[in-house]
């Protein structure tokens, strides 16, 4: 597995991560917790360093599920995890105090929380879940990031980016109190190509790539027909099966595919290695509940990236969308 560096964190993380959301038990269904132990585990096994968790998930179930993993084993691994808003709304609203989302204690009351799930004395990267620019310089963030950095408690802060809105941390990022940050990216969503991985590469920031198939349409497993269990969020996120979210889905997938001249088996491997030839990335973290997931996904691990010709050609197949209009 290659690595790569976390910004100026000073850390090294794999340059494919493990998205631990979907094993938290809400809103992705269907994880096991044997199964997702034994997904962590085969992570470990196959060289993935760097495992992204929050509070928010499963209400800390997956950041005990990694804990367990931390403590079983013996390797270095790099931890990361999130505060929730307090207000719980996502993605950040413009024009609130950021007060009612992040007061100092409710950081501080929340990272002690994931330290107990964790089972640990420190978080390598504490994120806040949301963030919105407005609050640069506002409220009480700040000074609390600041003490649990100095008490030790955490090593290095980040921000998790609204959905679908990259330039919405470049005040922050241009005040140096940020390390890291995470954002959508993929190949339907290559909006922080405009200008956030280059200011974070300018400026040494880690970036962190969520959401590499776009919840689960560049792997070319959702079709128009694909049924979700009952309360799984991507119900919401792809439309009913027939609807028009999915035609355009499955159009869209069958344009890359016919572009490149690849089998639908062989899409997120390259939808992965689309995101990793950028050289702002630090780690991207696609979703893994099963070790078939884990093995599939860490192969793409090679430093290799894609060849010139190949990024060209995904470049057409950019969708701006707001989803969340």
């Amino acid at each position: 597995m290659n690595q790569r560096r976390l910004g100026r964190t000073g850390l090294e993380v794999s340059e494919i991560g493990y998205g631990a959301w979907g094993i938290g038990g809400s809103q992705w269904l269907g994880a096991e917790d044997r199964e997702s132990l034994e997904a962590l585990h085969r992570a470990v096994d196959l060289g993935v360093s760097f495992f992204d968790t929050a509070l928010a998930y499963g209400a800390g179930h997956s950041e005990q599920l990694v804990g367990k993993l931390v403590s079983e084993r013996g390797e270095r691994i790099v931890v990361a995890t999130k505060v929730p808003p307090k207000n719980g709304e996502w993605p950040a609203p413009a024009g609130i105090d950021p007060d009612e989302a992040f007061p100092g204690d409710w950081i501080r009351r929340c990272t002690e929380r994931s330290l107990e799930n964790l089972g640990l004395d420190a978080v390598d990267v504490q994120q806040l879940h949301v963030w919105h620019d407005e609050w640069v310089g506002r409220g009480s963030w700040l000074e609390a990031v600041q003490q649990l950095k100095d008490e030790g408690m955490i090593r290095a802060f980040g921000v998790s980016i609204n959905d679908h809105q990259p330039a919405n941390a470049l005040k922050l990022i241009e005040t140096g109190v940020v390390d890291t940050v995470q954002v959508i990216y993929n190949v339907f969503d290559q909006s922080p190509e405009d200008e956030l991985l280059a200011v974070c590469e300018r400026e040494d920031i880690g970036v962190i790539a969520r959401v590499p198939f776009d919840e689960g349409s560049l792997t070319g497993t959702v079709t128009p027909d694909t049924e979700f269990p009952d309360g799984d969020f991507r119900n919401d996120y792809f439309g009913e099966p027939g609807s028009d979210r999915r035609r355009q889905v499955d159009e869209r997938v069958r344009a890359i595919l016919e572009d490149l001249g690849i089998e639908r088996a062989e899409l997120a491997e390259v939808a992965l290695r689309y995101i990793l030839s950028h050289p702002a990335v630090s780690s991207a973290i696609p979703g893994m509940r099963t070790p078939r997931n884990v093995e599939r996904n860490t192969a793409v691990g090679d430093g290799q990236g894609l060849p010139e010709e190949r990024l060209r050609a995904l470049k057409a197949h950019r969708w701006d969308r707001n989803l969340y209009a």
